[in-house]
């Protein structure tokens, strides 16, 4: 704040701020009951603990389900929606987070453990196009039981998959094992982008 460096946080859920959220929690668990289905609303309000010398703004993503109360909270120096903050702001902070995460540990950009520079810079230009790749496939997988899974896991049941492939002068046929557990959405996906 002193710099003009706003901020956005989580912050672990104690028992002062459950209190706050009771009464809008309630109403979120009366929403739920009437639906039927996972029900989320956000609730701001200004929070300061016995450390801090002023207080914050605090937004409460509160969410009830199936499993029950889930309540999370951040913290940050805007005064933004709290819908806006939480899902939009503090959300795609964390996505942008697991895309990182799925490079380092999916496509190998941890892999820099030469001692010569261009070696490591080579690896990582093989490991970001990698990447760039698997987002293009992504766009082609959306409404199919690929569409959100991790570089690895399409790695493991959608490209390293065993088929036969038999080829003559007017088709190309590609014959799966039956107890390949995705045949049908690849099939589909298949029919879906090659034309006919």
């Amino acid at each position: 704040d002193r710099h003009h460096v706003d901020y956005i946080v989580g912050i672990a859920k104690n028992s002062r701020l459950l209190k706050e959220v009771d009464v809008p929690m309630m109403l979120v668990r009366k929403t739920q009951w009437q639906v039927g289905g996972k029900v989320a609303e956000t609730f701001r309000f200004p929070y300061q603990a016995h450390s801090w010398k002023y207080p914050r703004w605090v937004v409460a993503r509160l969410e009830e389900g199936e499993l029950g109360s889930n309540p999370r909270f951040i913290i940050s120096s805007r005064y933004d929606d709290g819908f806006k903050l939480y899902y939009e702001q503090y959300c795609a902070r964390g996505d942008m987070e697991n895309r990182i995460k799925d490079q380092q540990l999916s496509l190998f950009a941890d892999r820099t453990s030469s001692t010569h520079w261009w070696a490591n810079q080579w690896r990582l230009i093989l490991s970001g196009f990698a990447y760039t790749l698997f987002e293009r496939l992504r766009t082609y997988l959306k409404h199919t039981p690929f569409a959100r899974m991790s570089p690895s896991n399409l790695r493991l049941k959608l490209i390293k998959v065993g088929a036969v492939i038999i080829r003559n002068t007017r088709r190309i046929r590609v014959l799966m094992s039956d107890s390949y557990p995705y045949k049908t959405a690849l099939s589909d996906l298949v029919r879906r982008l090659v034309p006919n």
